[in-house]
Parts: C-alpha cells; sequence; structure tokens
C-alpha cells in the first residue's frame, strides 16, 4: 500500500514536470523561435553524440542489476578491515548503486554489525558514478575528466573509510543507526531480500524482464536528465561570452575550487544533468579543477544525497559523511587541477 501510495504521488509530480517542460517550451518557441528551434537542434545533436558510448553502459548496467552482481556486495564488507574499506571504495566506484538505491543493503550492514568505516567507503564512492555514468561523461566532458571521475570516487571511498577506521576504531555498526522505525524497516527489508548470482541473466525469464526493465528506466533516466541539461547548455552558451567565468572560477583563482563545492554541490540535482552543464562551465572559463570539485561533490553533498542518509544516521556519524564528503571533493578537484 506504501509503495502504491508513493507511486500515486510520484506519478502527478513527473507529469507536473512534463507538461510545465512542454509549456516553457511552447511560450519560448511563440515568444523566440530562432532560439528555440536552434536549441532544439543543439539537444538532439547532443544527444546524438553521446549514444555510441552511453548505450553500452546502459546495458552494462542493467546486467549488473538483473545478474544479481548488486546483491552480493555485502562479501566486499567482510574481513580485515583493511581489505574491507579497499574493496569496499573499489566496488563502490563501479556499480550503479547508489543513493536511495543503496540505502536498505548500508542499512543492512549497520543493522548486522558491520563497522562504519567499509559502510563508509562504499556509501561515498557510490554516488558519484557508474558504468553509464563514466560512459556519458566521457562522451560529454572527455576520457580525462571520465577517468579522473572514478579514480576520484575510488580516492574518496578509501579516504572516508580509512579516516573512519580511526575515528570509530571498528566500532559496530549499529552504533551508528537511528533508533527509529524507517531504519529498522529498511534494515529488515535488506536481510529478506537475498538473490543468488547468475551471470547467464537470458536463460532466467525472471532475470530478462529486470534487464529490460532497468534498460528502460535507466534510458529514460538519462534522457530526461540529458535533454534539458543539453537544451540549457545551449542557453547558457548562448548567455555567457567565452571566458566570463574565468573572473570567479577560473584556473588562476585560489577560491575556484572551493566555490564549487561550497556554492555548486548542495544544488546539484543529478548527475547526467550536470555533465552537459559543466561542459558549458568550462567552456566559459571554468577551470578542471573547479568542475571536478563540482562533480564529484555534487554526488555527495547534494541536499538529495544528503536526504538519503540523514534519517537513517545519528548525528555525528552523518556529520562525519559530509565533513569527508567535502575534504574528499575539495582533496579531488586539486589533484586534477593538477594532472590535467
Amino acid at each position: 500500500m506504501a509503495d502504491q501510495s508513493a507511486a500515486s504521488v510520484q506519478r502527478p509530480t513527473r507529469m507536473h514536470f512534463a507538461g510545465g517542460g512542454f509549456l516553457l517550451l511552447a511560450v519560448m518557441s511563440w515568444l523566440w523561435p530562432r532560439f528555440a528551434w536552434n536549441g532544439v537542434v543543439f539537444t538532439i545533436e547532443g544527444l546524438i553524440a553521446v549514444a555510441p558510448l552511453v548505450v553500452p553502459g546502459i546495458l552494462l548496467t542493467a546486467w549488473i542489476m538483473a545478474s544479481g552482481a548488486d546483491k552480493i556486495i555485502s562479501r566486499a564488507f567482510e574481513g580485515h578491515m583493511a581489505r574491507a574499506v579497499l574493496a569496499a571504495a573499489a566496488i563502490g566506484a563501479i556499480t550503479p548503486v547508489c543513493g536511495v538505491t543503496v540505502l536498505p543493503l548500508m542499512v543492512g550492514l549497520l543493522a548486522a554489525g558491520v563497522p562504519l568505516a567499509p559502510v563508509m567507503a562504499f556509501w561515498l564512492s557510490s554516488p558519484v558514478t557508474d558504468p553509464a555514468m563514466l560512459a556519458t561523461t566521457a562522451a560529454t566532458l572527455g576520457l580525462a575528466f571520465a577517468i579522473g571521475k572514478t579514480v576520484a570516487a575510488f580516492g574518496l571511498g578509501l579516504f572516508g573509510g580509512t579516516v573512519t577506521a580511526f575515528l570509530t576504531a571498528g566500532q559496530s555498526g549499529q552504533s551508528a543507526l537511528r533508533d527509529n522505525g524507517l531504519a529498522s524497516s529498511l534494515a529488515t527489508r535488506s536481510c529478506c531480500e537475498l538473490a543468488t548470482f547468475s551471470s547467464a541473466i537470458w536463460r532466467d525469464a525472471n532475470r530478462r524482464e529486470a534487464f529490460y526493465r532497468q534498460v528502460f528506466v535507466t534510458t529514460r533516466l538519462i534522457l530526461s536528465c540529458l535533454i534539458p541539461a543539453f537544451f540549457a547548455e545551449f542557453a547558457l552558451n548562448q548567455a555567457l561570452t567565452p571566458g566570463s567565468l574565468a573572473v570567479y572560477v577560473g584556473a588562476d583563482k585560489w577560491w575556484a575550487i572551493p566555490a564549487a563545492v561550497f556554492v555548486g554541490a548542495p544544488a546539484y540535482i543529478d548527475g547526467y544533468a550536470a555533465l552537459p552543464l559543466t561542459r558549458g562551465l568550462v567552456d566559459n572559463g571554468m577551470s578542471p579543477g573547479a568542475a571536478m570539485a563540482f562533480l564529484v561533490s555534487g554526488g555527495v553533498v547534494s541536499i538529495w544525497g544528503a536526504l538519503a542518509i540523514f534519517p537513517v544516521l545519528k548525528l555525528r556519524p552523518f556529520l562525519l559523511y559530509l565533513a569527508l564528503a567535502i575534504t574528499g571533493s575539495l582533496l579531488a578537484g586539486y589533484a586534477f587541477g593538477l594532472v590535467y
């Protein structure tokens, strides 16, 4: 019943957003027909340009979800603390689970007594990138940004997990959870949803259905984010003159990277939508280091990412999460700026 109620609330919201978008486009077409048409052409060309790299990422993401690989990542949290943190950071950087998607698994692990350190490592690295995001980043911003973002995700998880291990001294993760109904329900749900791994998803009707469903959901997500984002990039390029942002977030400004983290990241909405916008910002003078700091911090410091974690973590672990995310994002931005 709760799921049905949530769906009934989300459906009108999506319809309102879609209707508002069409209405805005209609008004723009009437007031500025040339601008609207050029924006549509720019958006279509952008989608065609990124398709060869995005499509394989979508298929890989769907396979991971349908094969049950996302259900067995808990094995990374077993064993010696250093190995657990290392494995959790690495898996988090390459698996397509983040935000609300990974919440039941993380809460279940904490409730089962898994130390907070490897959970923190995965929690920090997983929202930054995934196979589809890697491909989309390469297509939109170039291979250097795609590789840098993946390395930054792993580094952020490793950094956060290591610091957490020193601060918590291997304490049970149960002490980090809030004592409320949400945390209890998520923990129960995660423990009860065990699934086996099978790479041959075509042999099972349920896995095939899950694969097709994931392809549809991921494609819809990417299109719903990229279409307005490419149009926003076109509008941004029309509004800004080349190099205009160099005054604020250019390579020679010491505050460029902190500004990208503390100002841009809280307003960050979606990783896919941020890519064309970031490309437009870079084209208009944003330094590469500031752009990387914005991309990395956006996934872990944004309002949307924080809201998924705050209801289940106590205040001190939650503040530790934010501090590690901000510090790691700043380090990622400075490091990328040095090597780019």
